[in-house]
């Protein structure tokens, strides 16, 4: 699903993280040169590029929270291996600033502060592994198109538990559109079909993967995680692996306006 930090739809954080991986990658490799053969200007070089990682990787770390709170599905498996990616990147710019701290004392050995900063790019590499597999396999910051979908489109809607909310104009969608719905920490999608708008839980009762960043065709709606595929007016499962419905919500036009009850589950209003 696309990203939520992005320039004219181009994500921000997969532009800015070869930065500090080159960055701190090569202050390591400096740092052991400059040990191993004694050339001090090598160690000097080492430590400015450490501190070019740090501030780079502080950076690129913006829009990647801003990604983790807003674009990665919660309550998923791509949500735990976010959870993972952030904290062993997180890790290893901590190590590396404490290496580069070691650095200035000169009480410090220098071995110190090399097996710091060689355990931190170990966790740079695993940690950047679990980030090509959110891209490749979750898809997350991926914004895919296929034929009639449309662009992304997603909205946050104040919810009120008695009265029905307004989601969206009647004309806003065409037949096998959708958009997905931010209710006060819930994400729910709101899908127009032959028969009319339905509304129904983000989430893929399989691994958790965002229904709105996937495909309708003909009603159906296909996880793009996984490939399976829900009924959208009755929720009823059509294609495994997953094995349970998911959620649907009660859906109505009036006067040009689409209105959701939240507290109205079940059979979709046909």
């Amino acid at each position: 699903m696309r990203s939520a930090a992005h320039f004219h739809g181009h994500p921000i954080h997969p532009a800015l993280i070869p930065f500090p991986f080159a960055f701190l990658t090569g202050a390591f490799l400096f740092d052991v040169a400059g040990r191993a053969t004694g050339h001090a200007n090598w160690w000097t070089t080492g430590g400015y590029l450490a501190i070019a990682g740090i501030l780079t990787a502080l950076l690129a770390a913006v829009p990647g929270l801003v990604d983790y709170l807003r674009t990665v599905p919660p309550n998923s498996s791509g949500k735990r291996r976010a959870t993972k990616h952030m904290l062993l990147n997180l890790s290893a710019v901590t190590l590396f600033i404490v290496a580069t701290l070691l650095r200035g004392n000169s009480v410090a050995p220098v071995t110190a502060v090399i097996v710091l900063e060689g355990l931190a790019v170990a966790m740079l590499f695993i940690g950047g592994w679990l980030g090509g597999v959110l891209v490749s396999r979750n898809q997350i910051s991926v914004d895919h198109r296929y034929a009639r979908g449309g662009k992304w489109n997603e909205e946050s809607v104040k919810t009120n538990s008695v009265q029905p909310i307004i989601v969206a104009r009647s004309d806003e969608l065409e037949v096998d559109q959708m958009k997905l719905l931010r209710l006060d920490g819930r994400r729910l999608v709101l899908a127009r079909t032959k028969e009319g708008y339905v509304a129904f839980d983000d989430g893929c009762t399989h691994k958790g993967g965002s229904l709105a960043g996937g495909v309708m065709i003909g009603g159906v709606v296909q996880c793009p995680w996984h490939g399976s595929q829900f009924d959208c007016r009755s929720g009823v499962v059509k294609a495994g692996p997953a094995t349970e419905a998911v959620e649907i919500y009660r859906v109505r036009e009036q006067e040009g306006k689409v209105m959701l009850s939240l507290g109205d589950r079940g059979q979709a209003q046909r």
